[in-house]
């Protein structure tokens, strides 16, 4: 086991789905992993993504990865969303490894870890967290003027084998804009926007009034695919 740690994430790979019954097929992913007994690791803290394994039956724990993300920079927002969960998984893998180390020898259960990325992508530029209130404002106004877009990866590591499953993607939000200057400033004032990428809230009780539509899912815009995880954990289990 200690050996798959060591090699998982070096490479992004695709693993080739068994062939399975109708039976299997028909189950839902949190009876497949229940009946694979594999122990389903997110490496996020975030809680929209813990809800969204949560609505899905998917038992997990959560090992937020530790890592300086500002020192992984790309121009192409995919290839930087893609960076950044494979760092995330190297790290959630190394704590793994090391938990593995201090444990009694025996059989270890099979492990399916989690990680992904997202950032704002408006005007052809890359925004993450906003730096500053002003930044965050700035951010904000341009949001009702034209669509910003999510950029999210989805990462899946079988620890067992060493392989992953990767997938990005893009959902673009309208607004019937431009937003008064009150609601930019409650939506800086509530300080969530602050640790969004891009600042951007579209679930926000301010913002809700202005929205005309999704070209994607809303889950994907809050940083976790629904669609995706569970195809992407379907081809482990």
């Amino acid at each position: 086991m200690r050996a798959a740690f060591a090699r998982a994430v070096q490479t992004t790979a695709y693993m080739r789905p068994a062939v399975r019954s109708a039976a299997h097929e028909t189950k839902s992913i949190a009876q497949r992993i229940n009946d694979a007994r594999v122990t389903v690791v997110l490496g996020s803290g975030s809680p929209t993504r813990r809800a969204v394994l949560t609505s899905l039956g998917v038992a997990h724990v959560v090992e937020a990865p530790n890592i300086d993300e500002k020192s992984i920079r790309h121009d192409d927002p995919h290839a930087l969303v893609t960076a950044l969960a494979q760092a995330k998984a190297t790290k959630v893998l190394e704590v793994l490894a090391a938990r593995d180390n201090d444990s009694a020898e025996g059989e270890q259960p099979r492990v399916l870890v989690i990680t992904c990325d997202q950032v704002v992508v408006h005007r052809g530029e890359i925004r993450e967290k906003p730096m500053s209130v002003d930044e965050a404002k700035s951010f904000i106004r341009g949001y009702g003027v034209e669509p910003p877009s999510t950029v999210g990866s989805v990462m899946v590591t079988d620890v067992q084998s060493g392989r992953s499953s990767l997938a990005v993607d893009v959902n673009t939000i309208v607004f019937d804009g431009p937003f008064p200057d009150d609601v930019v400033d409650g939506l800086v004032a509530d300080g969530t926007c602050m640790k969004c990428a891009g600042g951007l809230m579209v679930e926000h009780e301010l913002l809700q009034p202005y929205l005309n539509r999704i070209d994607g899912r809303m889950d994907g815009v809050m940083g976790l695919s629904a669609v995706t995880v569970e195809r992407l954990l379907a081809e482990y289990v």
